[in-house]
């Protein structure tokens, strides 16, 4: 095989399972399985239904489980996919691949056992994955001389970490206030103004172009900048000092940056499209659980904190993965860019599911029912999402050349 053979053409000469030939194909897969699942065994726990053998508590297994399980899963298939297209280098897959997403395999039951295994071995079969996908991230940026997008890396790094910060904590070899957690949510919506902010107007300029449109989404700039410097300093201030007035004002001022920004992304005129809406809508998450956050800070008679986080984990994380997964998964096996009427749907319940997780955090008095209402929906959306895409992930489609 030549050095200047595509990624694609090494595809076409793959032989093997059809899971393991593209990145995003395990990763997606995997990532909506668990979703699915993780939402009503930690529910099942906080109701008193049964009880896994945790060393973490219900609640920050549940917080581990969706930032670094589920959101974990969903970089590594995102990054997989875009790597190669972004360095002209050849995609992981097939042993290679098996070896990645069985190490995240790992991660999760060593997770869900931890009790039986005690620290130190949950911690090394969990943090495998991470770091794994780490070096592999910087060997092939490296390699394709790729310097533009040395910032995911880093912020695979900042995940790695936050994740071991949270082991420390388990074992009681630290105390931070589940830091850990924050930094690690800190992280993947990082990611999310970092990606969306390159897909976004991207995507939504090449639909509007198709259709004579004259009014086009702003290019990245110097706005663009501004916006994620000041979301960075107030998601690090927010880690270290989560309940400091200035940590407030900051959110506060870096939720009605990053409303601005999506604003000049012509979000409405992308409404006939559910691909398109669903990613405007997935990101219009991050300024209020911003927002929001600052309110619980700012008014602490409010218990807007834990909307702020729900609106963050919940509505940002869980609807842009979705938005991004299902358009991603269509457009690299080679299907039409159009949503069908199980995606939208997709998308209408998680949103629904954010929204409600969001309200039960406000109305207390409503709290139960609400969240009972919410892990419904998440469950629902995430199911459906396995049952409509497990077809594509496990054929053998290939992508168009």
């Amino acid at each position: 095989m030549s050095s200047g053979e595509s990624g694609l053409d090494r595809r076409r000469d793959y032989n093997g399972p059809a899971l393991f030939r593209q990145g995003f194909r395990p990763f997606f897969f995997a990532a909506g399985l668990w979703a699915a699942l993780a939402l009503p065994l930690w529910l099942g726990q906080f109701l008193g239904a049964f009880e896994l053998p945790l060393l973490f508590g219900p609640l920050a297994w549940h917080a581990h489980e969706m930032i670094f399980g589920f959101a974990g899963a969903v970089i590594a298939g995102f990054l997989l996919t875009a790597v190669p297209n972004w360095t002209g280098r050849l995609p992981v897959q097939g042993t290679a691949l098996m070896v990645l997403a069985g190490c995240w395999l790992l991660g999760r039951l060593a997770m869900a056992v931890s009790g039986l295994l005690g620290a130190l071995p949950t911690a090394v079969l969990d943090l495998a994955f991470p770091l794994l996908l780490l070096a592999l991230a910087l060997r092939e940026i490296v390699a394709g001389r790729n310097w533009r997008n040395l910032p995911l890396p880093l912020a695979l790094a900042v995940l790695l970490a936050a994740n071991a910060l949270t082991h420390l904590e388990a074992a009681g070899l630290l105390s931070s206030g589940s830091a850990g957690q924050r930094l690690g949510v800190a992280a993947v919506i990082m990611l999310i103004c970092l990606i969306g902010g390159r897909i976004l107007p991207s995507f939504t300029r090449n639909w509007l172009a198709k259709r004579g449109a004259t009014t086009m989404p702003l290019p990245f700039g110097s706005f663009d900048k501004l916006c994620l410097l000041v979301t960075a300093i107030s998601l690090v201030a927010w880690v270290a000092l989560p309940d400091h007035a200035v940590v407030g004002g900051l959110l506060l001022l870096a939720g009605v940056l990053n409303a601005m920004r999506l604003a000049r992304w012509q979000g409405l005129r992308s409404l006939p499209e559910p691909l398109l809406w669903s990613l405007h809508l997935g990101f219009l998450w991050v300024p209020l659980g911003l927002m929001l956050l600052a309110l619980g800070i700012v008014v602490p008679e409010v218990p807007a904190t834990t909307a702020g986080l729900h609106a963050l984990t919940a509505g940002a994380i869980g609807a842009m993965t979705l938005a991004v997964m299902t358009r991603a998964s269509l457009g690299h096996s080679g299907r039409a860019l159009t949503a069908d009427s199980w995606t939208t749907m997709v998308y209408l319940l998680v949103n629904g599911a954010a929204a409600l997780r969001v309200v039960a955090s406000l109305a207390l008095e409503a709290y139960m029912p609400l969240l009972h209402a919410s892990g419904a929906l998440w469950t629902a959306a995430f199911g459906l999402f396995v049952l409509r895409y497990a077809p594509l992930y496990l054929s053998g489609h290939r992508a168009k050349g």
